[in-house]
C-alpha cells in the first residue's frame, strides 16, 4: 500500500538543538508521536505530506540494503485509520472498494483500491476484519479527510458508523529476511502461524498491538498498530532486539526505493483519480519470495 504524498519533498534544516527549522512562509508540518525519537536518533527530517518525517537516517542505499537482507524499521504513524462499525458494513464496503470484503473473516486483511464511479482511484488502502460488523481501514496520509468525506457520501441509508481513528494510532513497520524473528522475542504470540495479510491482537515489548503481516517493501514482516502514547517504548525495544541480527532505521527514501523495486504503485504517483488501477494491471501486493 502507498504512503501517499506529492512528488515535492522539501528538506527541513535542524538547528544546533536539533529541532526543525520550517523555511519563512511554510506551514506548520504535523509530527508523529516518534519525532523525538527520530531527532535523538539522527533521522533526516523533511516535509511529506504534510508531516515532519524522516527521509534517512544514515544513508538511503544502505536502509534500503539491510531490508532486503536482515531488517529495517519504519515509523509509519501518519498513516491514517478509521473504523467501520455496524450491521451494514460488509455491505458498505463491498460497495466502496473494488476487491471482494465477502470473502474475509475476523483475522483477514485486504488490499483494494477505493474508486469513483468512473474507475479514478480516491485511495488504496487496506480493510481488516476484526469481527462481524466490525472493519478497520488503514489510509493514506493526506487522502484522510478527502477519504472520510468520499465515505460518508457514500453511506446513504445503510446502518453503520464511520469513526476516524487516526490520531490514536502509532504504527510501525519492521520489514526484511529477520523482521518476524525480531518481533517474535518480543511477543507470545505465535507469528508462525500467521500467515501474509493476516493479523492477531497481541502485546510486543508489554504494548497491546494488532501485528500485521502486511507491508509495503517486497519483503516479510510485520505492522504494528498501537496506541500512539506507546509508540516511543516499543520503537526503543523494536530496535534493541533487532540489533543483533543487523536491523536498522529506516526512513521514507529507502521505503520509496523498496516499493519500486517490488513494483507496488504509490499513490499521487502511479495511482491518482485521473487513473483508473487496470492502467496498471495491479490487483494486491505480495512479497517476492510469495509470488
Amino acid at each position: 500500500m502507498g504512503i501517499a504524498g506529492n512528488c515535492g519533498r522539501k528538506t527541513i534544516g535542524l538547528a544546533a538543538n536539533g529541532q526543525s527549522e520550517l523555511a519563512p512562509g511554510m506551514a506548520e508540518l504535523r509530527r508523529t508521536p516518534l519525532y523525538d525519537f527520530h531527532v535523538n536518533h539522527g533521522g533526516r527530517l523533511v516535509d511529506f505530506a504534510g508531516w515532519e518525517m524522516p527521509v534517512q537516517y544514515r544513508s538511503i542505499l544502505e536502509e534500503h540494503k539491510a531490508v532486503r537482507s536482515t531488517a529495517g524499521m519504519f515509523d509509519v504513524s501518519h498513516m491514517g485509520e478509521v473504523e467501520v462499525r455496524g450491521p451494514d458494513a460488509e455491505v458498505f464496503l463491498n460497495q466502496l472498494v473494488t476487491n471482494d470484503v465477502s470473502k474475509l473473516y475476523a483475522g483477514r486483511v485486504l488490499y483494494s483500491p477505493m474508486c469513483r464511479p468512473d474507475g479514478g482511484v480516491v485511495d488504496d488502502l487496506l480493510v481488516y476484519m476484526r469481527a462481524p460488523e466490525d472493519y478497520f481501514l488503514c489510509i493514506n496520509a493526506s487522502n484522510i479527510e478527502k477519504d472520510l468525506t468520499w465515505m460518508r457520501e457514500q453511506t446513504g441509508d445503510l446502518r453503520l458508523e464511520i469513526n476516524d481513528r487516526s490520531d490514536d494510532y502509532g504504527l510501525l513497520a519492521v520489514q526484511g529476511p529477520k523482521a518476524a524473528g525480531i518481533v517474535q522475542e518480543l511477543t507470545g504470540a505465535k507469528l508462525g502461524l500467521v500467515r501474509y495479510y493476516h493479523f492477531v491482537e497481541g502485546t510486543v515489548a508489554g504494548v497491546q498491538c494488532m501485528i500485521s503481516r502486511t507491508g509495503y517493501t517486497g519483503e516479510d514482516g510485520f505492522e504494528l498498530y498501537h496506541a500512539a502514547a506507546d509508540a516511543p517504548v516499543l520503537a526503543e525495544a523494536v530496535l534493541k532486539a533487532g540489533k543483533p541480527s543487523g536491523l536498522q532505521l529506516a526512513g521514507l527514501g529507502a521505503r520509496d526505493s523498496l516499493r519500486l523495486e517490488a513494483g507496488y504503485p504509490l499513490y499521487g504517483h502511479e495511482l491518482n483519480e485521473d487513473l483508473s488501477p487496470i492502467c496498471l494491471l495491479y490487483t494486491s501486493p505480495s512479497p517476492r519470495d510469495r509470488g
